[in-house]
């Protein structure tokens, strides 16, 4: 029996404008030092630009294809076995792929230069929505290191 204890998870409201769980959890990802207004302001903004890029009427709808095309199905991760360090590619949670996808949108806009945040958001969101951009890269990269040491699966724990 494990001696660690279960994680308790802390409950995350919904978003006043959108009335959505996630883009409430995307917002305090997004949040700097506890401001959680300029933060809000960015992501909602950024949202109006993917539906407006995208020609989408259901907003919410736009955003959560934009997040479902960058969330991971596989990632590798280290093993040591006999002394040797292995790539073992394993199935990822849904809740650890949504915070991976929501990770890397943030952070491709973030390291994206020029331009006012909300615009370099709102262009990561309409290249995630489209399956380009740094963030399905970073996904595709995933997917590939993992395929690449498909043959470490039965280290599996």
């Amino acid at each position: 029996m494990s001696r660690k204890s279960k994680k308790i998870k802390k409950k995350v409201f919904k978003d006043s404008k959108y009335d959505s769980q996630v883009i409430a959890k995307f917002v305090n990802r997004m949040m700097y030092d506890g401001k959680k207004s300029i933060s809000e302001a960015i992501v909602y903004n950024s949202i109006d630009l993917l539906a407006e890029k995208t020609e989408e009427v259901d907003k919410v709808a736009a955003f959560s294809k934009a997040l479902d095309n960058v969330k991971p199905l596989v990632e590798v991760r280290s093993r040591r076995v006999g002394g040797a360090t292995y790539q073992v590619p394993v199935e990822v949670r849904e809740e650890r792929r949504e915070a991976l996808a929501m990770k890397w949108i943030i952070a491709a806009a973030r390291k994206a230069s020029g331009k006012s945040m909300q615009e370099k958001l709102g262009n990561e969101l309409v290249n995630s929505y489209n399956s380009t951009g740094v963030a399905f890269k970073k996904r595709e990269d995933t997917h590939r290191m993992a395929e690449a040491n498909r043959a470490f699966t039965h280290y599996r724990w």
